[in-house]
């Protein structure tokens, strides 16, 4: 395996990780530190839902790692597969945090106590109705940069996830987002709004970014193993040093996928596997690089497989 790639926000649904959990002691323990951290069942969350309370944001992002960590060390554990031998661990906004996890740079705990912060952090950044996320379908992103450059300069919106040619998310106040919307309608353009509770990845998130930097400065970080591939460079990064001041810029700052996979590949990366919940990434590796070998694996099924 060259590549162990790790999802971000909207992969999550109630039930993931379950067969897991259900099977391996080592999974109900991960579940356990999680909710031992937080001082309340996210475990409880993760398996039963609501999905109202799954889906808000400073839930969301430790529930996805806790399930990708869980899948990973399952995999190393229970069935030798050496994943810490690959070239490169590279996760998509929170998924970062699960890879500095599985890369032993820091502790299943400090990774919860972080994602919880940072989506609470992120989710009142801004208030609620204010900020809005659309994701641009059939543009490359220089078309989109020039639709944006047509809004009025006052309002905030800019380019989020650069996730492949042909997916674009822009992140914003509502007002320009709906501005840019309406004029790609005219255009017959497609911009779908996608259902977050906050515009991630702007210059809207300063706040965030702020809230999050000492705590992120005073957490324990070793050099993780593989590197990992930063969302804000899209180059690997292994000081610690760098680390921590680009996890804090990555809070206002356009997560690179794109980007990240083209210096993969470009590195020597031809197989790639996606450990947590949903597919989304596998699909998104395909459209950026036809030549790659890529699996999934979210359940039991998908290891028999």
């Amino acid at each position: 395996m060259d590549a162990v790639l790790f999802p971000g926000q909207g992969s999550q649904y109630v039930g993931m990780g379950s067969d897991f959990y259900n099977k391996f002691d080592l999974v109900k323990k991960i579940f356990k530190d999680v909710d031992e951290t937080l001082g309340f069942s996210l475990s409880n969350i993760i398996l039963n839902g609501p999905e109202e309370e799954l889906k808000l944001t400073q839930n969301t992002q430790p529930a996805i790692m806790a399930v990708g960590v869980s899948i990973f060390q399952v995999l190393n554990q229970e069935y030798d597969y050496k994943l810490n031998k690959a070239k490169f661990f590279a996760g998509h906004s929170l998924g970062e945090y699960t890879a500095l996890v599985c890369g032993g740079s820091i502790t299943i705990e400090t990774a919860t106590y972080l994602l919880h912060e940072r989506g609470k952090s992120m989710q009142e950044a801004v208030p609620a109705g204010e900020g809005s996320m659309l994701a641009v379908l059939g543009m490359k992103i220089k078309d989109v940069e020039d639709e944006i450059n047509l809004l009025p300069k006052n309002e905030i919106c800019e380019i989020a996830n650069d996730n492949t040619d042909g997916q674009i998310v822009v992140s914003g106040k509502k007002i320009a987002i709906d501005i840019l919307q309406k004029n790609l309608k005219e255009k017959r353009k497609k911009g779908i709004l996608l259902p977050v509770s906050a515009p991630f990845h702007c210059s809207l998130m300063k706040k965030a970014a702020a809230n999050m930097k000492e705590k992120i400065e005073n957490s324990n970080f070793k050099k993780p193993q593989p590197s990992i591939i930063s969302n804000v460079t899209a180059q690997e990064e292994s000081d610690i040093n760098k680390i921590k001041p680009l996890l804090i810029d990555q809070i206002t700052s356009r997560v690179r996928w794109k980007d990240s996979v083209n210096y993969m590949v470009k590195k020597g990366a031809k197989n790639f596997l996606e450990i947590g919940p949903g597919k989304v990434l596998s699909g998104l590796v395909k459209k950026i690089h036809k030549e790659a070998n890529i699996s999934n694996i979210s359940s039991m099924e998908d290891i028999k497989k």
